[in-house]
């Protein structure tokens, strides 16, 4: 039996990677692997998951975000840059653009987002937007195909 690719394009297979997170089997280990973990929740619509990684968790967006991930298509996820923030750090960084497809267009959002843990848990605490980045005709698509860009999505 084949095994799913994890959502995230770690190049794990998702029971190796988000699933056992996202089932609260294990705990993210850094920061990078909370961020990937909150990329899938999003790509599976599990808002439960989004909001309880979320410091401070606020309940109070429970709707807007159930309203926002039912109108999006994940596309792919590319982490650009991270500081991991290992087991024995209390803060990380990850700089990332999640693409996604809305009205037949291809966006993105590219953020440098703050994680820190408490209680040996990893949250996501907020992020700075930063400029789209610019996607050539020949590098890898976003989606994890293994195609060009241009013979992909372009």
């Amino acid at each position: 039996m084949d095994q799913i690719q994890c959502y995230c394009q770690s190049g794990l297979s998702f029971s190796d990677c988000c699933q056992p997170i996202l089932n609260q089997q294990t705990k993210a280990q850094t920061a990078e692997k909370l961020m990937r973990s909150r990329y899938t929740a999003y790509y599976l619509k599990q808002v439960d998951y989004l909001i309880n990684t979320h410091w401070p968790i606020d309940q109070t967006q429970r709707t807007s975000l159930q309203s926002s991930i039912q109108q999006t298509h994940w596309a792919g996820l590319k982490i650009l840059q991270s500081n991991r923030g290992g087991s024995s750090d209390q803060q990380g960084e990850v700089e990332f653009v999640a693409f996604y497809i809305e009205n037949n267009q291809i966006l993105q959002i590219h953020e440098k987002s703050n994680f820190e843990k408490y209680d040996d848990c990893w949250f996501y605490i907020n992020g700075k937007h930063l400029p789209p980045i610019k996607i050539s005709r020949n590098d890898s698509c976003f989606c994890g195909s293994g195609k060009k860009y241009k013979k992909c999505h372009g």
